[in-house]
């Protein structure tokens, strides 16, 4: 191998072992796990149970709140620490909120020095008498904002927990994976062109990767489900839309080797693989934000937002990317040399 001519395979690799040691060994940040009882009323002393993760309770003093939205707050009367991970928060619910609504959702907000800011949206519903006048007196207290950063650490998200290090090798997989087909897509339009044999070999090998890469997305993916929405495979739309664009691309390889006429063989193949790309788009793209769906990307929302990595993440999720592709490109170019030589000894 010379370093020269073969250092973007060598790159590749390295990239994918730093994002499997960085995505697996780095700890998640501090947060929120639960919290007990999840409802409440107007009036009353609200004991809550917390339960919290990676976080250092007993180490620091914890503040608490219960936020209604970005103006009103009401503070923890008292907050008793039992260990690092369990405290009780307590607090007087006033009679009166802001709103005159008969339920209100509050979201929990600790704080110490060590852990920083730990939020769980929707964590308690209070129900209140719409008859009772609406007062935000109550609901002044500040919530503090300046945050320490003291830990190198993966974001904490309610329900994905340590499954959010999924991210680097689901999400990269299916990234990586539109870029080998495009790879692929552009040899087939080079071979129709030009009918160069070596673009065929590429289009096909190109073509294989993509497959794979698409079946690992499919299985990561799988995994991930079973975690957060408690099946491998519940016909979500997004799971369906990528098992019939694997199938898609399955059948252009049945096309390839059914074909006995190998020159007709290869311009049917390489206008398939045109239409396969193609229809990678809607069935991705566009029907899975058209309909209801579990998966990110439904109803019009982006399946992956800004809102979804830190830099932390960023630090590894990007190089991640590039080292599959370059990756995949290694895995393609040892087959298309492999059919290139199968393809020189059958002519011999």
């Amino acid at each position: 191998m010379s370093f020269k001519r073969d250092w973007w395979k060598l790159l590749g690799v390295i990239l994918i072992i730093y994002s499997l040691i960085f995505g697996m060994l780095v700890p998640l940040g501090p947060g929120i796990v639960r919290v007990h009882p999840v409802r409440t009323i107007a009036g009353s002393t609200l004991e809550m149970n917390v339960e919290g993760y990676n976080s250092h309770y007993d180490e620091s003093e914890v503040s608490a709140w219960l936020k209604l939205d970005e103006r009103f707050a009401l503070e923890a009367s008292r907050v008793d620490v039992i260990d690092r991970r369990h405290l009780t928060a307590i607090f007087e619910i006033p009679v009166a909120f802001p709103r005159p609504d008969s339920i209100h959702v509050l979201s929990l907000i600790l704080y110490n020095e060590i852990d920083g800011h730990s939020i769980l949206p929707q964590a308690i519903f209070a129900k209140s008498d719409p008859a009772v006048p609406s007062g935000a007196q109550a609901w002044q207290d500040k919530v503090i904002q300046v945050d320490k950063a003291v830990t190198f650490h993966f974001p904490f998200r309610n329900i994905l927990l340590e499954t959010i290090r999924n991210t680097f090798f689901h999400v990269q997989l299916w990234m990586s994976m539109m870029a080998i087909f495009t790879i692929s897509m552009l040899h087939s339009i080079r071979y129709l062109r030009n009918r160069s044999i070596l673009a065929d070999h590429k289009a096909q090998s190109f073509a294989s990767v993509g497959v794979l890469y698409g079946m690992l997305g499919i299985t990561t993916g799988m995994i991930w489900a079973k975690n957060s929405w408690g099946a491998y495979w519940s016909f979500d739309v997004k799971q369906n839309m990528a098992a019939i664009a694997m199938l898609i691309y399955f059948a252009y390889f049945i096309l390839r080797s059914s074909m006995t006429d190998k020159d007709l063989g290869r311009r049917f193949s390489a206008v398939y693989n045109i239409f396969a790309f193609l229809m990678l788009i809607p069935l991705l793209y566009i029907i899975p934000r058209m309909t209801a769906s579990l998966h990110p990307g439904s109803g019009g929302n982006p399946a992956f937002g800004s809102q979804d990595l830190d830099n932390t993440m960023r630090m590894v999720f990007y190089p991640a990317i590039v080292g599959w592709i370059l990756f995949g490109s290694w895995i393609a170019n040892v087959q298309w040399r492999s059919l290139r030589l199968k393809h020189e000894s059958e002519e011999a």
